[in-house]
């Protein structure tokens, strides 16, 4: 199995950066536009990469201000079965990010595609945060 696994320093509170993951409108400024959220655990959340390209997360665990953990139910068939996480801890009003994507079967080329878009996805946030302006999938020219 591999993991993906990336650190970024965010000048935000960890309640601000944790809105930001958990609700419809900071998730719509980081990551896409077109998407469903929920606010419980068990509930699934999904996210639309154009036409064709859905994944649904299933929300494991919500500790406010600390940590959001996803299943990937339905995506890439790499993806299914993955689990997406993000762990909060504020130091001085600067939040540091670890952000695991955790259980893939191997590494591929899509995994390392992927690793590179998680840290864009963590950019985005940092920018949305610190700056007033994310890069969600619509805004991206890459």
């Amino acid at each position: 199995m591999a993991d993906i696994e990336l650190l970024q320093m965010i000048h935000a509170p960890a309640e601000e950066v944790y809105q930001a993951l958990t609700t419809a409108n900071g998730l719509a400024e980081v990551w896409t536009r077109e998407l469903t959220v929920h606010d419980h655990v068990g509930a699934v959340n999904e996210f639309h990469f154009g036409e064709d390209d859905l994944t649904k997360m299933q929300i494991v665990e919500l500790t406010p201000s600390a940590k959001v953990e996803w299943l990937c139910t339905e995506s890439d068939p790499e993806w299914v079965g993955t689990t997406v996480s993000f762990e909060l801890q504020e130091t001085n009003g600067t939040t540091t990010i670890t952000l695991r994507h955790k259980n893939w079967k191997e590494i591929t080329n899509f995994y390392r595609f992927c690793n590179y878009n998680w840290a864009m996805l963590l950019y985005s946030l940092k920018s949305y945060l610190e700056e007033g302006q994310g890069m969600p999938y619509q805004a991206r020219k890459f």
